[in-house]
């Protein structure tokens, strides 16, 4: 028996579904599910399923996407949708295989592991911000598809030079994925809160800054003070510092290699 949208375990993280999800899923990635013996010949395909469902997914995030809604935005009935996809666990896998081949950063040798390191960390942030919902696809757990498996080859094949063990690269590479990850959730939350508040930053901070500044005294907030009156605030973009604190540490390791 089919399972319906609302059957669908919690999706507080989109993540691997089981063996029997993951065989289904391995099967669309990689293209080797045979096609159907029977039926009307087939009307659409997965491609443009998955790219109706990804538009969906921006416009209105994974609590909006359902098969009804893919359906809709295709002008074609739910049902026939379970022709390609089976259900909404294989459709989040190759939601999220398929947008990874937006701008596969796959030349990260050139200049080094750690441009290429830096490359990765970039592109990365900006395909979480074009897509929010991939803050909530599981990367450890989900089924991999040949988008995923290639950046991740190419990741490995960056660090293999350094002298760090398969371990260590693959640490490596949680790290920095990690690292990204965060950042990427506090720029999609202030995204968010822009939208629902109608407030740009600057028109935020102008508003609230009268509102805490009554409050800050040396006497018990001295730091904090000090820093919020200092007219010579030198603005640091802390993704750009935290990265290369990130990379800084990895490279101390290599070097003692």
């Amino acid at each position: 028996m089919r399972t319906s949208d609302n059957d669908t375990a919690n999706e507080t993280s989109v993540s691997f579904g089981g063996a029997a999800t993951a065989a289904r899923s391995m099967e669309l990635l990689w293209g080797t599910k045979p096609p159907p013996t029977r039926g009307r010949k087939p009307g659409m395909t997965v491609e443009t399923i998955v790219a109706a469902a990804i538009e969906v997914a921006d416009a209105e995030g994974l609590d909006g996407l359902s098969m009804r809604r893919v359906a809709e935005a295709l002008g074609a009935g739910t049902m026939s949708l379970y022709r390609y996809v089976p259900s909404k666990a294989e459709l989040h896998d190759l939601m999220l295989d398929t947008v990874l081949a937006d701008d596969p950063p796959l030349d990260l040798e050139t200049g080094g592991w750690r441009a290429g390191l830096e490359r990765f960390a970039r592109s990365s942030l900006d395909g979480y911000v074009r897509h929010p919902w991939l803050l909530r696809a599981s990367l450890t757990r989900g089924a991999m598809g040949p988008n995923q498996t290639r950046v991740l080859d190419a990741m490995l094949t960056a660090l293999e030079g350094t002298g760090l063990t398969g371990g260590e690269r693959m640490a490596v590479i949680e790290l920095v994925t990690g690292y990204v990850r965060g950042v990427a959730q506090q720029r999609v939350d202030d995204i968010v809160a822009r939208q629902r508040s109608g407030l740009s930053d600057e028109q935020f901070w102008t508003e609230f800054a009268p509102l805490l500044d009554g409050h800050l005294t040396e006497a018990r907030f001295p730091a904090l003070t000090r820093l919020w009156r200092d007219e010579e605030f030198d603005h640091v973009d802390s993704f750009e510092f935290g990265l290369a604190r990130v990379l800084d540490g990895i490279e101390r390791l290599v070097e003692s290699r």
